[in-house]
């Protein structure tokens, strides 16, 4: 898994978590709904200011989205 995959995993892994839409995690980060899919899905590399935007919107820090993940179900 490249970096980009694992990156959008954690997003989408914490998001459901959080119980949170696409939709509403876009609108809280200040993204687009359609490049919201697109980072989830790893089909688009991310800027550092894009990844603090997310990490703020679903309450972690951003290290947490970038790390290898453990717990995959």
């Amino acid at each position: 898994m490249n970096l980009p995959e694992r990156v959008g995993q954690n997003i989408q892994d914490v998001r459901r978590a959080r119980g949170l839409s696409q939709e509403a995690l876009s609108f809280s980060a200040g993204l687009s709904r359609s490049y919201m899919g697109k980072l989830e899905n790893g089909k688009n590399a991310m800027s550092l200011t894009a990844l603090e935007k997310i990490a703020n919107a679903l309450g972690v820090d951003p290290s947490e989205l970038v790390k290898p993940r453990t717990n995959r179900k």
